[in-house]
This record gives C-alpha cells, structure tokens and sequence, in this order.
C-alpha cells in the first residue's frame, strides 16, 4: 500500500488461518515478509500534484496509476524473493492504490492504480478499490484498519488504543474483548504528510530523521491553538480527512493568518505537538490503558515523546511488541482485507465508519480465468 506521506509502497506477506472472524482477536495471522520501495521523485511529485485540479488530469492520473502499479509490482516480486514462495501460492494482493481524493459527503472516494496491469505483470488476483462499497452504504470509507487491528490487537482485559502515524493520523480505540462495546476508529489530522512537505521545504531532507530538527525549535502556543480550532477537530466521528483538507496549502493559509513570522524550524515542532495532542486527546478519551503506534511515524522519536507526553499516564510503544513490525501493520491489514475479499467476509466496521452495516470490501482483477 502506499500512503498520504505519498513516500514509498510497502507490502508484507501474511497467511491467514481461514475463516477468523472480528471476534477471533489475538491470533489468527502471521507475517512471513515485508518489502518497501520508495516512491520515485517524479511519480511523486506528480501523485502530489494530482491531489488538486489541473490540466489534462485525467491522462496524468491514468499514467500515474500506470507506473504506481509497476512499484507495486517490484514490491511484490520482493516479497517473493525473500519468502521463497511463487506466485501460484498467493491469494490475493490487497492492493490499495494512491488517495487523490476523499469526499465521502460526496459519495466517492477515488485511489489510483491500475489493478489489470498489476494483475498481468505478478499472475496474482488483485483485490482493489476496498473504500468504495463502505462509501456506498454512507460510510466514511475510512479508517479501514481498526476492523483488522481489533482482531490483532484487541485484549480480554485491557483498553487499548492502537495509533497508525502516517500521512495522516488515526486511531483505533479498542474495548477489552469481553465487552460487547463496539470498535471506534478516526482520523484525528494531519501527521507526516505536513510535517514531511515543511521539512522538505526547508531543509532538503524528505523527511525529519528521528524529529531531530523539530526537537531544536520551540512549540508556538498561537500558532498551536489556531491550527486546533479547524472546525475538524470539534467534529464527532465517525470522520476521515486526508490530503483535500490538510495539504500544503492549509498549512501556508494558516501561517499567513497568524501574525509574526514564525521560524521553520518552530513551525515543525509545533506540527509534531499538533499531532501528538490530538492523538493524546482521542486516547485519553477514550481512558486507554496502553497505546501502541505503528506507520512511519513510530521511527520518530521526538513524535513518540511527545505522543507518551499526551497519552500519560498509559504507557506508549510501537506495535513491535505485540509481535508486527510498526512498518508491516499497514500493509498487513491491506493483506487481510483481501483475504475477508476472498472469503466473502465484510472487511469494515460500522462503528468506525458511519456506513449502514457490515459490507464486503473490494473489487477483482484476475490474471487468467479459473479453472
């Protein structure tokens, strides 16, 4: 899958014991592989690009989704290269594709790929466009990983909260598995996708290694309390938000409204506390117990003091040790909403998304007809 931070597509390789259900947590699945390439400069920078209207779009999004589904490709011959297996032994790819827009209210969500080309070039079932039937029935069409994370991480006896840290941020607040409470999931804003965009602005980098030159800057409260009275932060969920709402150019509107100059360097760290309080504010909440991170965001190490700062007194650590690298968990979900696909199970959970009830996720590309 590849994400908002439109930074590299990563893949895991995961079995599943068959048939396990939203009830079955704790067990049922094992990664055997994970792979990541990084997205090529030019193909992201036009996936950016694509995020907002302009000319002869469509042809773009057409190529774009051409030569995203080729890194998707390479992404799984790596996988199988480090598994050993062939391809006749897989599945199904859950394959995501790249969000260039998200406008439930508006009925649609679109990702692109090419799930054909990706189907001819591996010889493996493609499973894609996993948002749109949760749309359909008047769903958010996101967050679509806390219907996987109650089943992984979900404990009889503890509230957990599981935080996936990439472009944007979500959270999956998860009661003990004896209750009968149901699963919430939302976006709570916007994580790497600002924070990598500023960074690469200003210093080159594409991202801020360990939040080392956020950590140098300092916090300003102004700038922090207007970014969190964005009228999405006060709305109720089930919401999502993505790239249409926190982009580039929110961030520069709301820094040409805030008077002063404020130096990058402490624009960056205000971002990573914008981050970590909204976050905090969701699992505290909630009354989590323990929160665990994964995505990108998990190797930031100044992000997940901040975070620990908000979530206290619950303690805060990355999904490593619940035995899934924080890297794989994204992609390993993908994996298993394809899985639910194949097995004609629902993949989403009303309770996070809004929709009307539970909804079987994704379309099929097949490489070649069945026997």
């Amino acid at each position: 899958m590849s994400g908002t931070s439109v930074d590299a597509v990563d893949g895991a390789l995961v079995e599943f014991e068959p048939r396990s259900d939203f009830h079955s947590h704790g067990a049922g699945l094992r990664t055997t592989a994970f792979a990541s390439r990084p997205i090529r400069p030019a193909l992201r920078d036009e996936l950016e690009a694509l995020q907002s209207p302009g000319a002869d779009e469509l042809a773009r999004a057409a190529l774009a989704a051409n030569a995203l589904s080729d890194t998707y490709a390479e992404v799984v011959a790596d996988l199988l290269a480090a598994s050993g297996c062939p391809a006749t032994s897989i599945a199904a790819i859950g394959a995501h594709g790249q969000t260039v827009r998200h406008r439930p209210e508006l009925g649609y969500t679109i990702q692109l790929l090419n799930p054909a080309r990706l189907a001819e070039a591996t010889g493996i079932t493609v499973v894609c466009d996993l948002r749109a039937a949760d749309v359909a029935a008047g769903g958010q069409g996101a967050p679509l990983a806390p219907a996987f994370h109650a089943q992984v991480f979900r404990h009889d006896g503890e509230r957990r909260a599981v935080v996936n840290l990439g472009g944007i941020a979500n959270v999956s607040l998860l009661p003990p598995g004896a209750l009968a409470d149901p699963v919430i999931g939302f976006d709570t804003g916007p994580a790497n996708t600002l924070l990598d965009a500023w960074c690469r602005r200003h210093t080159g980098a594409d991202f801020d290694r360990d939040g080392d030159w956020a950590r140098g800057g300092q916090v300003d409260a102004a700038l922090l309390a207007a970014w969190l009275a964005e009228p999405y932060f006060g709305l109720a969920p089930p919401k999502s938000t993505g790239r249409d709402l926190f982009n580039a150019d929110w961030l520069d509107r709301t820094l040409a409204r805030h008077p002063g100059a404020t130096p990058p360097r402490d624009v960056q760290a205000t971002l990573i506390e914008l981050s970590a309080a909204t976050v905090g504010r969701a699992c505290r909440d909630f009354g989590a117990e323990r929160v665990f991170v994964c995505g990108g965001g998990a190797r930031n190490a100044f992000m997940m003091e901040r975070l620990a700062a908000h979530c206290a007194p619950a303690p805060v650590a990355s999904t490593q040790g619940l035995g899934i690298d924080p890297q794989a968990v994204e992609a390993a979900a993908f994996a298993w909403l394809a899985a639910r696909r194949i097995d004609g199970l629902a993949g989403n959970l009303a309770s996070v998304t809004g929709a009307r009830g539970a909804r079987v996720l994704g379309l099929l590309a097949e490489p070649r007809p069945r026997d």
